[in-house]
């Protein structure tokens, strides 16, 4: 498995690979839900927690533990997601580190860019696409079951938040034998969009 990172484009998004271009609209867009951060997410990108947390994934992105793209559309940054920690070794890569402005949520944005990026890690070898959810994340959870992934299990109190709850993880997966009917499926529910 060799994951390049790329522009991945479709009819609903565009992925780019994340930079200071994208930065203020990412800003915005992360502004746009501040309780969420409170919430749902390991770590904050609202307010002052903007730039550490952009700092920390340039670092992530420098160290090749992640891939990050901005999720565009018509132009602007909407939102983010990511490669994880690609394990070329055994071809399992995360899919994570989600994240779209309000008015995005719901619609064909996360189906489109998960079509996209699942795509690509299967063409690129993957024999496994992961996505670890907060087990408090409801909606999460559905989008992720909605994309087609199976639920493997809960690793109980698995982290610490940056709010100090410490938080369960579900773990998803798909296969790459599995990929052709999620791909099918996931192709069917973005024409459902028009």
């Amino acid at each position: 498995m060799k994951i390049e990172m790329q522009v991945l484009e479709n009819r609903f998004v565009r992925l780019e690979p994340l930079g200071d271009q994208h930065r203020e609209d990412l800003r915005a867009a992360c502004d746009a839900d501040t309780t969420i951060w409170e919430t749902l997410y390991p770590f904050s990108w609202a307010g002052e927690h903007f730039e550490p947390t952009w700092e920390m994934l340039a670092g992530n992105v420098a160290k090749g533990a992640t891939q990050a793209f901005a999720v565009t559309v018509d132009g602007r940054c909407v939102g983010m997601t990511c490669f994880i920690g690609p394990d070329r070794a055994n071809a399992v890569v995360e899919v994570g580190g989600t994240y779209y402005a309000p008015q995005f949520r719901g619609g064909p944005v996360n189906p489109a860019a998960k079509r996209l990026m699942m795509t690509h890690a299967f063409e690129s070898g993957a024999r496994r696409v992961v996505y670890r959810v907060d087990a408090i994340n409801a909606r999460s959870r559905a989008a992720v079951t909605k994309l087609g992934a199976v639920q493997e299990g809960v690793l109980r109190q698995d982290r610490v938040v940056w709010t100090g709850r410490i938080r369960d993880t579900v773990i998803f997966s798909i296969l790459a034998d599995e990929w052709p009917a999620v791909r099918e499926s996931l192709d069917a529910r973005l024409a459902a969009f028009g």
